[in-house]
């Protein structure tokens, strides 16, 4: 039986393909140094977008030295299911421009992976959460007048830099967004056309590092022997900490790292696994070790830690004179599996680091807030329904069987926004894939995706008033 509202939305989609270009070419990065103005124009835009498309009491909320949120709401029937649904407006910085093959900030259609996509900096994370809302909600008004659920549309404007207002935000604001459901529009499908729930969120641990032995740099021919590099004494600090499997080998945050569940384990031995491509996707060069064994790539990808070097300075390509650097530095961080508290975590990194130090050099640390990972038990008696009707949703919007994944990445609203609204089941869906290359040059979405995701929002308030009349 065919579908109104989604035959509608697929006749509409252009529209709202336009909708999401619009709101693209505002560079809304909230990164320092960028033009924060910027975010003001975006959260208008946006406020004109909720209020075009159907939702009503349209605000723009602000709480101190942040940068503003957007609110709007349908209630229809107070009886009736409540969802917040919610995305961001704020984007990454663009990065390398020589490196893009398009202007990031002006959507440009090209083929790509999967079909026809859609390369600009926010095309997928997340200005396209804003549109998988607007379009679901317009496509029922526009043609039935009304929704099988009310809705709460929360858009923040401060995500990519860490939402560090967010809980502020949420004390003030939680009789507002209250709801029985959230719908966090941010993360990724497994693969192309594959839609994906994911059910857990790996946290964050960040932490700048500097090691230094002069006071200033000097010639390495006139001083070189008897003074120490920092350069070789911070590479010594780092090259320790990861064993030739890829492990974290810093013995007291060995001791906090929680087996990967049997159960888990299982699950995700279902999931289709493809190493080529994996190596394809990720852009592994020819040779490289892949970490796949004890536990597996997926694993490792979801459910342990990991950590990474992001940067690392002492003097540059461009300046690399015969010299002894004065100091060396590097940024740090671990993503935290589930099950672990990142605080405890940072504390065994710290400790580790300053019992490292060679030649008495001189360290300095600067930590970043830590963020706490997350995860949720589909078939938790108080999530049952809410995943059951996503489960259904998606499979109708995509017309493939949906996967329950797990993300490498960090979310850190998504714990915040739980606790708030007591426990309310969390929908984490996305339109992200493998090669999106979000926070990375040439952002992308696949188009054909961004209709799915949209017609799976439809089908989603369709089985949300169901499952929750009953």
């Amino acid at each position: 039986m065919t579908n109104p509202i989604a035959t509608h939305l697929e006749k509409t989609f252009s529209s709202h393909l336009d909708d999401l270009k619009k709101l693209i070419r505002i560079p809304s990065v909230s990164f320092p140094d960028f033009d924060h103005k910027l975010l003001d124009v975006s959260a208008e835009a946006v406020a004109e977008l909720l209020t075009r498309r159907g939702l009503k009491n349209v605000e723009i909320l602000r709480i101190p030295d942040t940068f503003p949120y957007v609110y709007g709401e349908y209630i229809q029937d107070p009886k009736l299911p409540t969802l917040l649904l919610y995305a961001h407006h704020d984007v990454q910085p663009p990065g390398r421009e020589d490196v893009w093959q398009t202007l990031p900030f002006e959507p440009t259609e090209k083929e790509g992976p999967g079909g026809l996509r859609l390369y600009a900096r926010g095309s997928a994370d997340d200005k396209a959460g804003i549109i998988v809302h607007t379009a679901a909600i317009s496509s029922f008004l526009e043609t039935t007048g009304k929704l099988p659920v009310n809705v709460k549309v929360l858009i923040e404007g401060e995500e990519e830099i860490g939402s560090e207002h967010l809980t502020e935000f949420l004390k003030r604001y939680c009789e507002k967004i209250r709801a029985d459901v959230i719908v966090l529009t941010d993360t990724a499908n497994y693969d192309c056309g594959v839609p994906s729930l994911t059910i857990g969120l790996r946290g964050l641990v960040g932490l700048d590092i500097e090691v230094r032995s002069l006071n200033k740099t000097i010639h390495s021919g006139m001083w070189g022997g008897p003074i120490p590099d920092p350069v070789v004494a911070l590479s010594k600090i780092l090259a320790d900490m990861i064993d030739e499997n890829g492990d974290i080998a810093i013995p007291e945050i060995k001791k906090l790292i929680p087996p990967v569940p049997a159960s888990v384990d299982a699950a995700l031995k279902t999931l289709p696994f493809d190493e080529t491509l994996f190596r394809e996707q990720s852009g592994m060069v020819n040779g490289a070790k892949l970490f796949n064994n004890n536990p597996s790539a997926l694993a490792r990808l979801w459910f342990t830690p990991s950590l990474s070097v992001n940067a690392i300075q002492a003097s540059s390509r461009k300046q690399a004179g015969n010299i002894i650097n004065d100091a060396a530095w590097a940024r740090l961080t671990i993503r935290v599996a589930p099950g672990m508290d990142a605080e405890a975590v940072c504390k065994a990194l710290r400790s580790y680091i300053e019992s490292r130090v060679p030649w008495g050099l001189e360290l300095s640390l600067e930590q970043e807030p830590c963020v706490n990972p997350w995860q949720t038990k589909p078939d938790a008696p108080e999530n049952r329904k809410a995943f059951a009707a996503a489960d259904a949703a998606l499979q109708k919007g995509y017309g493939v069987k949906p996967i329950h994944m797990g993300c490498g990445a960090t979310i850190p609203f998504v714990k915040p926004f739980v606790e708030v609204l007591e426990g309310a089941p969390a929908l984490l869906v996305g339109v992200e894939d493998p090669y999106t290359n979000a926070h990375g040059e040439n952002e992308s979405l696949l188009i054909s995706d961004l209709k799915k995701a949209c017609l799976s929002q439809v089908y989603l308030f369709e089985e949300i008033g169901k499952s929750f009349a009953d």
